[in-house]
């Protein structure tokens, strides 16, 4: 229980409030702590719930997670309405009741975010990523996954404003075509991550463009993107040289000719050599793997 291991720490002499809260209790004691627990310590008493919201004042890294499988909105807006240190904000489990209204006070009041997290935020608006893009300038990852709501407008904002990003995910944001991308790619240069999975409009002209701006890049996620072809694949393995990771699977009209290119470098694949599919899919009918002279 939380309340005994605060009392393990309770020195010899005199209480455990007696030492410095915000140069030894917060940053080396109650940061080892669950936030679940955290929060249990402050029906304690008043000493205590004070301690708690200083704590939560200082807090660098919020997950919502943390707390358990569904974050109460209520809980959330009180949990933060006092931080202006915020440097990573992870919002899971809270899809139901999340809104700008809930948000944007947040990120407003938090101008030093590295690391925002809003994967399945389903009923946000555009007005959140523009809040984001102007009020987080060093922001370097991004969850934007499964959020239709991000539109060509607001991502040009944060492609504006947001120079430093270096993991976007943009998986499932159906709005978005090769002209946004595109534009994303051409202001951040840094990217090292990239997700596009799931979006049947983008092509071979945001790989492209993504290959030729963007020299650092590590991984690539292009799941589902069916527009993708060929040529794009050999220019991104042409300029991307640090690249160690390229999801192609479902992209149909992506063959080996142009995927053998990364495969000799290294580079990890989501889909096997055309013989070693044909091998699985034989040992799958015949139920096992025949002898084949590879050496042929």
């Amino acid at each position: 229980a939380p309340w005994h291991l605060m009392m393990s720490l309770t020195p010899p002499r005199g209480c455990l409030l007696d030492l410095p809260w915000e140069d030894i209790l917060v940053p080396h004691i109650l940061c080892h702590l669950p936030l679940q627990q955290l929060l249990s310590l402050q029906r304690v008493s008043k000493s205590f719930q004070a301690l708690i919201q200083l704590y939560l004042a200082n807090m660098r890294c919020f997950d919502s997670s943390q707390i358990g499988p569904a974050i109460p909105r209520a809980a959330f807006i009180n949990l933060l309405k006092d931080n202006e240190v915020l440097q990573q904000l992870v919002l899971q489990n809270c899809s139901d009741w999340l809104t700008d209204r809930e948000l944007l006070p947040v990120i407003g009041q938090n101008h030093h975010l590295h690391q925002i997290q809003l994967k399945g935020c389903a009923q946000l608006s555009r007005h959140a990523l523009v809040a984001i893009s102007l009020s987080c300038p060093g922001l370097r990852r991004l969850s934007l996954a499964h959020c239709e709501w991000v539109d060509s407008l607001s991502l040009r904002s944060l492609a504006d404003h947001c120079k430093a990003l270096e993991a976007v995910d943009l998986t499932a944001c159906r709005q978005l075509k090769d002209e946004a991308i595109c534009y994303l790619v051409q202001k951040c240069s840094r990217l090292k991550s990239l997700s596009l999975a799931v979006n049947a409009n983008v092509g071979d002209v945001a790989v492209e463009e993504i290959a030729k701006c963007c020299p650092e890049l590590e991984h690539l996620d292009l799941t589902g993107c069916l527009r993708v072809k060929n040529d794009s694949i050999r220019v991104l393995a042409e300029y991307c040289p640090k690249l160690r990771s390229l999801k192609v699977k479902h992209c149909h009209n992506v063959a080996e000719s142009s995927l053998s290119i990364l495969r000799s470098r290294g580079v990890e694949l989501d889909v096997e050599p055309p013989l070693q599919r044909a091998l699985v899919l034989l040992q799958d009918v015949v139920g096992f793997a025949p002898f084949i002279n590879l050496q042929i």
